[in-house]
C-alpha cells in the first residue's frame, strides 16, 4: 500500500475561521458556545449553540455563486480553499484526473429546505427555487469543489451522521493507497443550526440545557454533563501520496496510517452498552496501521458530553488498551468547539494532527468531577505538553456508525 500524508489544513469553526484561530483557541481553552443568535431560541428547551461567527462567504466565493449555495456548502468551499492554499497546490501544473474530492455532511442543506417549504406554503409551487435540489443535496459540496478547481479524479460523498468526517477522510485515504488518485481533498461540513434542525435535537432531549452558562455547557466525561452542544463548521484536509508530497517540498503535517470502521447493530441513537462497535473500530484502525495498543500516545475522543457516549467510549478505550490505558492521553475538543455533527471528524483530525506536530494536547474543558467509568487521563482544563508520536481520532454516529483514524509523525 502506498503511504499517505496530510499536506494541507482548512477549517471554519465556532472558534475561528482559520486553522490558526482554531488551534490558538483550543490551546487557550476558549469556548465557542454562546446563546443562539441566528434565531430566538426562547421557545426551545436549549438556548445555546456553537455558531460560526463573522463568516463572510464572499471572501471565498463569488457573490452570485454564493447565493446558489447552502451555508454548509459555503463552509466547505472556504475550508477547501484554505487547505489547498496551505498545501501549496497549483492546479494548473497538475494532472487533474489524479486529484479527487470526498466531502460529506450529516444533514446537508436543511436551511434551504426549510426556507423553500415556507415558499411553497405561502406562495405556491411555482415560486419554488430551481436551485432547491442542487442546494440541499449532500454530495453537492464535493461536486462544487470539483467544479471550482477542475478536479476530475474520484469524486464522492458520504452521510454517516457524526462519523461522516472520519469516514470521508478514511475512504479518501484508501483511494490514494490503492493508487486511484495521487491527491484527495477530504473532510466534513455542516450548517444545521436552524429552527427545525435545532428543534429536532431538542425534541430528542440530546442537547445541554445549561442555558445560563453557555461556555460551561459542553463538559465531556464530567459527572454533571447533560447533553451535547450543537455546532457547525467545516474541516477539510489535503491527503497526498508521500513520495509525491516530498518531491514537491510540501509540508508533511502527519502520516495517516490506519482506518477502522464498524457498525454497532444496536440502536438508532445509543451506543452498544459495552462499547463493542467502538472497540472493534479502534482495533481495526490499530490492525490496519500495524500498531500495538501500547504504541498509541493520544486519543482525540468522540467525547460528546452525553451520558451514554462518554461512559461507553471510556469503557471501550480501557478494554482496547488494557494496561496501556492508564498512560494514554485523551481529550475532547468538543468541550470548546461543540459538536459539529458531520464536520466533527474533519475538525478533530486537524486538532489531532496539530497536537502531533506541536507536541501539545488540547484540553478537555469543564471537567471538574469525572463521571461513572470515566477514569482515564482526559487532560482536564489545561493544554498539556507531551512528546507524542502516534494518535487516534474517534468518531461515532447515530445509527451505530463508527470510524477511527490513526495518524503518526512522518517517519523516513
Amino acid at each position: 500500500m502506498r503511504r499517505v500524508v496530510v499536506t494541507g489544513l482548512g477549517a471554519v469553526t465556532p472558534l475561528g475561521n482559520s486553522v490558526e484561530e482554531l488551534w490558538e483557541s483550543l490551546l487557550a481553552g476558549r469556548s465557542g458556545v454562546a446563546r443562539l443568535s441566528c434565531f430566538d431560541p426562547a421557545r426551545f428547551s436549549s438556548w445555546i449553540a456553537a455558531e460560526v461567527k463573522g463568516f463572510d462567504p464572499h471572501r471565498y466565493i463569488d457573490p452570485r455563486e454564493a447565493k446558489r449555495m447552502d451555508r454548509f456548502v459555503q463552509f466547505a468551499m472556504a475550508a477547501t480553499q484554505m487547505a489547498v492554499e496551505d498545501a501549496g497546490l497549483v492546479f494548473e501544473r497538475e494532472d487533474l484526473e489524479r486529484i479527487g474530492v470526498y466531502i460529506g455532511s450529516g444533514i446537508g442543506g436543511i436551511a434551504i429546505l426549510e426556507a423553500q417549504k415556507e415558499v411553497l406554503m405561502t406562495k405556491g409551487p411555482r415560486r419554488i427555487s430551481p436551485f432547491l435540489i442542487p442546494m440541499l443535496i449532500i454530495n453537492i459540496a464535493s461536486g462544487l469543489v470539483s467544479i471550482r478547481y477542475g478536479l476530475k479524479g474520484p469524486n464522492s460523498s458520504c452521510v454517516t451522521a457524526c462519523a461522516t468526517g472520519n469516514h470521508a477522510i478514511g475512504d479518501a485515504f484508501r483511494i490514494i493507497q490503492r493508487g486511484d488518485a495521487e491527491v484527495m481533498v477530504a473532510g466534513g461540513t455542516e450548517a444545521a443550526i436552524t429552527e427545525l434542525g435545532f428543534g429536532g435535537f431538542c425534541a430528542m432531549k440530546a442537547l445541554s440545557t445549561r442555558n445560563d452558562e453557555p461556555e460551561r455547557a459542553s463538559r465531556p466525561f464530567d459527572r454533571d454533563r447533560d447533553g451535547f452542544v450543537m455546532g457547525e463548521g467545516a474541516g477539510i484536509v489535503v491527503l497526498e501520496e508521500l513520495e509525491r508530497a516530498r518531491a514537491r517540498g510540501a509540508t508533511l503535517y502527519a502520516e495517516l496510517i490506519g482506518y477502522g470502521m464498524t457498525g454497532d447493530a444496536h440502536h438508532i441513537t445509543a451506543p452498544a452498552p459495552d462499547g463493542d462497535g467502538a472497540q472493534r473500530a479502534m482495533r481495526a484502525a490499530l490492525q490496519d496501521a500495524g500498531l500495538e495498543p501500547s504504541q498509541v500516545d493520544y486519543i482525540n475522543a468522540h467525547g460528546t458530553s452525553t451520558e451514554l457516549n462518554d461512559r461507553v467510549e471510556s469503557i471501550a478505550i480501557r478494554k482496547v488498551f488494557g494496561d496501556s490505558a492508564d498512560r494514554l492521553l485523551v481529550s475532547s475538543t468538543k468541550s470548546m468547539v461543540g459538536h459539529l455533527l458531520g464536520a466533527a471528524g474533519g475538525v478533530e483530525l486537524i486538532a489531532t494532527v496539530l497536537a502531533l506536530r506541536h507536541g501539545v494536547i488540547p484540553p478537555t474543558m469543564n471537567l471538574e468531577n469525572p463521571g461513572e467509568d470515566c477514569d482515564l487521563d482526559y487532560c482536564a482544563n489545561a493544554a498539556r505538553r507531551a512528546d507524542i508520536a502516534i494518535a487516534l481520532s474517534n468518531s461515532f454516529g447515530f445509527g451505530g456508525h463508527n470510524a477511527v483514524l490513526a495518524v503518526r509523525k512522518v517517519l523516513g
